[in-house]
């Protein structure tokens, strides 16, 4: 059993991770830290986890396998240099604090995340910097292009994502009667995720990469992102979809489908469903995602998994309602 400890416990991301490690057969959660929330019940917070588990809240940290940070942006950092934690314990950040610069923190280096490129590297690492939600959907988009060499031109893209991508603390544009039957373009261009997806792909295309342009769209459901993207592209629409199949055929979490996707197909998974299509010169691709999931909690157990020798689906065989 992997012994596991949470910090930033009363957020969403925590709140989905405890959902997922709950029932992993390979792990226990020993704390879940929170300064604000010590004594409560876990399930006071998190109210779907009533009757799931007996543990509160605790602002005491404990030795453990696996400590998970589900800080604010911008707060793992300070915490780990406020705070004694055993080398033996693997790290895995859920904020945006190791995922460009810097990737290091004391002797701490950090991997970025993401399993279906950086797999073996996650195995290897004593640190994680799970990747963000936009991030992670567009990257599972691009990625097969990018080994291929074959991003050449500026690539557009529009992806909405649920209210919960904004975390729990109030906000005017995270109320129900902003969000309810609304759409709003935000961080037009200039998105903090921009700088984790070009920085993976010019890694992984051995060079610079064209500009990524993103338009994000604050959507009125709860949670997923669906991100259309688009550039110029000469291999046919068959040649683009036996490459996206060869690329994924060894990942368990990305699948490539032959019809159009839809965002309620993964929601509740730690799944990403990708579409190609080619019309003119230009290749359409569609990525689908959980933010919470796949986008945060699920792909940051997913790379425990991985860190410590277990199935990588473990955990994660996770179904979506689909209505």
């Amino acid at each position: 059993m992997v012994s596991i400890g949470i910090v930033g416990g009363t957020g969403y991301t925590a709140g989905e991770l405890l959902r997922i490690l709950v029932g992993h057969p390979q792990a226990e959660v020993r704390f879940v830290h929170s300064a604000s929330g010590a004594g409560k019940a876990v399930g006071e917070v998190h109210r779907d986890l009533l009757g799931e588990t007996d543990l509160r809240f605790t602002d005491k940290l404990s030795d453990v396998d696996a400590l998970f940070l589900c800080l604010g942006h911008g707060l793992s950092a300070d915490f780990l240099q406020k705070n004694s934690v055993a080398k033996r314990t693997k790290v895995i950040d859920l904020g945006n604090d190791f995922r460009v610069s810097p990737t290091s923190c004391g002797e701490r280096n950090f991997v970025y995340g993401l399993p279906e490129i950086f797999r073996e590297q996650i195995r290897a690492a004593d640190s994680i910097a799970n990747p963000g939600c936009f991030a992670t959907a567009i990257q599972l988009a691009l990625l097969p292009l990018a080994q291929g060499k074959l991003l050449k031109s500026e690539v557009h893209v529009n992806a909405i994502t649920g209210s919960t991508g904004a975390g729990r603390s109030l906000s005017e544009t995270g109320h129900f009667s902003y969000r309810s039957n609304n759409l709003a373009i935000y961080k037009p261009f200039t998105h903090q995720h921009l700088g984790e997806i070009g920085k993976t792909l010019a890694a992984v295309q051995g060079g610079g990469v064209p500009e990524i342009s993103l338009i994000p769209v604050r959507g009125c459901f709860t949670r997923g992102i669906f991100a259309a993207l688009y550039t110029e592209c000469d291999l046919s629409g068959e040649e683009a979809g036996d490459l996206y199949e060869k690329f994924y055929k060894t990942h368990p979490f990305t699948f490539v489908s032959s019809k159009e996707i839809s965002l309620k197909e993964v929601i509740n998974t730690n799944k990403c469903f990708l579409h190609v299509q080619k019309i003119g010169k230009k290749l359409l691709v569609t990525s689908a995602i959980d933010n919470l999931v796949k986008g945060a909690s699920g792909q940051a157990v997913q790379n425990m998994n991985l860190l410590f020798g277990i199935d990588e689906v473990s955990g994660l065989k996770l179904k979506p309602s689909g209505f």
